[in-house]
């Protein structure tokens, strides 16, 4: 079903540590997983709403090398093909969140500066996919 059609987007990562990348989650963005707990503690599937019709699935590495299908490789930790972005009001929290990030084991890859979008800092999760928080300018993207 097209998004237009009522459908959802589910953006997928793959995902070494479940409960850790469950705590990174919740600790850096604010993010509350989808579901009852498993046997583990952590839901199954590993969920989050970040959107009215958009969710963050987090999978194990080796499930989703499974969803992908025979013949495709999951890419190794630090190759990237996508920044995934996370809008925040203020310069201050730009620079909370990155923060945040680093206390729960995170990478800063660029401390926050303003940028000519406007202000913004790059971090990596635990498994190395890299989100830019940022405040967009009036005129921005």
């Amino acid at each position: 079903m097209a998004a237009s059609d009522g459908g959802a987007i589910v953006v997928s990562l793959p995902i070494a540590d479940r409960m850790r990348a469950m705590v990174f989650y919740r600790e850096v963005f604010g993010l509350a997983a989808l579901g009852e707990p498993a046997e583990d503690g952590v839901p199954e599937p590993l969920q989050f709403e970040i959107g009215e019709r958009t969710r963050l699935m987090l999978i194990p590495t080796g499930g989703f090398g499974w969803v992908l299908g025979e013949g495709r490789e999951v890419a190794p930790p630090r190759s990237h093909e996508v920044l995934l972005s996370f809008v925040v009001g203020t310069p201050k929290a730009v620079d909370e969140v990155i923060e945040r990030a680093r206390q729960a084991g995170g990478e800063i890859v660029a401390a926050p500066e303003q940028q000519p979008w406007g202000y913004a800092g790059i971090c990596a999760d635990l498994d190395g996919h890299l989100w830019q928080v940022t405040v967009v300018e009036a005129d921005g993207v």
